[in-house]
């Protein structure tokens, strides 16, 4: 019998031995779960990267993704045996961050080997480690490489693989370079950094998704999106930080000198999926023209709260008025968009459409007229009042968005994070044609809810003859 409850103890002991070495069995399983990091790894495009702050729990994102996928028991994708590559900017970055996440999460049963560039196997968390071979659960075995980014992009060749993780944003060459190792497995991309190096090709090949790559994704984590941080412990680092370093230390944003114009723009937040939109919100349809330069036309609708959602876009470049003409039309036939008893739409465009120009006898007001669009070129184009009210619109003064953009107008969505202060506190005046008429818009919201308030003496005088007659019925009824 003794032996027995020897046995049993030797059991139990190894159990919770086990069970204190098992971190990924902890990881997001309990009642506080991080959203963000769960986003991450049910998201099934190709190319995905967390910007986050330092703290934000970006890198355990890359760490977990990599040891679930090397098991063959991630929850989300189909499992295999894999052969990836881990990335870091150097060998003592690696060993100090990615290599030593990865052996946080790895239980030591799981492992069947460790090959070092350097130092002890048995003591890998001192040394740097060349690749682990993982068992996984269908028997055989994974591989999981290292890889820095000080060895050159001669040395990212020749490889095939399942996925790279860069922990930290890789030069262009080893970026593009790696792409290649995963073409044909139809392999994954994965990147966890935090943005310190300003706007770099990451800015306009990831963030901005400029080739409108469908299989490029990014989500933006900051202090506040790691429910595991102590508040005190964020109070101190926000403390001991710069305005300009918390941007990007805490929020995870790309900081340019000067900052960027709508830096109240969260996408998280102010970015939604398209519904269906009552017709009662629609409003107006707001335009800034252009023929080489692209024509922007977006479509705003407004809720009874005041809040305002741009719900459809027109973009595009060389093209004359009859073919946008057309074009907005279409869209607004799709919307259901309301017209007059002429079936003629109506518009707000930049002023600069009633100007007349040498190479025509008529004006861009009267092109638009002529092919069933009434424009309003009578728009305030105060560019720091437009500025501002933008802004307000994208966050009051207790914080709360009142502007909402739908997915798919992605020309304004990449206009508005790529717009930054230039010099003489003026915004870099390039490619900003959405962002023109959405201050246009939302300007003449502003000038209609002044004018509302503003009573003339006939209004005046029917409010007052309707309130005695209101009390003559009171009285009448209190005899």
């Amino acid at each position: 019998m003794e032996e027995v409850f020897f046995k049993l103890k030797l059991v139990t002991d190894e159990r919770k031995r086990r069970q204190a070495d098992d971190h990924l069995a902890r990881y997001n399983s309990g009642e506080i779960v991080h959203k963000k990091q769960m986003a991450f790894h049910q998201c099934d495009k190709k190319n995905r990267w967390v910007f986050g702050g330092n703290r934000s729990g970006k890198t355990e994102c890359g760490a977990v993704e990599t040891v679930w996928l090397a098991r063959g028991i991630h929850p989300f994708k189909a499992n295999k045996p894999i052969s990836c590559w881990v990335v870091s900017l150097s060998k003592q970055v690696q060993r100090d961050v990615a290599q030593a996440k990865v052996l946080h999460y790895l239980r030591p049963d799981w492992i069947e080997e460790i090959v070092m560039s350097s130092g002890r196997q048995g003591s890998a968390d001192n040394g740097i480690i060349d690749f682990i071979v993982v068992k996984n659960v269908f028997g055989s075995y994974s591989r999981i490489g290292f890889k820095s980014c000080d060895q050159g992009r001669e040395k990212f060749q020749g490889s095939s693989l399942d996925f790279v993780w860069f922990d930290e944003e890789p030069p262009f060459d080893i970026y593009q370079e790696c792409r290649m190792r995963v073409l044909d497995r139809k392999g994954m991309i994965f990147g966890t950094m935090t943005p310190l190096k300003g706007l770099t090709w990451v800015y306009n090949e990831i963030y901005l998704n400029e080739n409108n790559d469908k299989n490029v994704w990014h989500i933006t984590m900051e202090w506040a999106d790691n429910p595991f941080l102590d508040q005190n412990e964020v109070a101190e680092m926000t403390a001991s930080l710069s305005a300009d370093e918390l941007e990007s230390r805490r929020y995870g944003k790309f900081v340019q000198s000067g900052g960027m114009v709508y830096n109240e723009f969260d996408e998280n937040l102010h970015v939604i999926d398209p519904f269906d939109v009552p017709q009662e919100w629609y409003d107006n349809i707001s335009i800034d023209p252009g023929l080489n330069n692209p024509l922007s036309a977006h479509w705003y609708a407004e809720d009874f709260d005041g809040n305002v959602y741009v719900i459809a876009e027109h973009f595009e470049q060389g093209k004359d008025v009859a073919y946008h003409a057309q074009r907005m039309k279409a869209i607004s036939d799709r919307l259901h968009w309301p017209r007059d008893r002429q079936g003629r739409l109506s518009a707000l465009i930049d002023s600069a459409a009633g100007q007349r120009t040498l190479s025509s006898n008529k004006n861009v007001v009267e092109l638009f007229a002529e092919n069933g669009i009434l424009v309003n070129p009578r728009v305030n184009k105060d560019m720091f009042s437009g500025i501002n009210t933008v802004k307000r619109y994208f966050r009051d003064g207790m914080g709360k968005p009142h502007l909402f953009i739908f997915r798919n107008c992605t020309n304004l969505i990449r206009e508005i994070k790529s717009y930054w202060w230039g010099k003489n506190d003026l915004p870099v005046k390039d490619d900003d044609h959405s962002l023109d008429e959405l201050r246009y818009y939302l300007m003449d919201k502003q000038l209609k809810k002044t004018v509302k308030k503003i009573k003339n003496d006939i209004q005046r005088d029917k409010e007052r003859l309707f309130r005695q007659l209101q009390n003559q019925q009171n009285r009448h009824l209190l005899k």
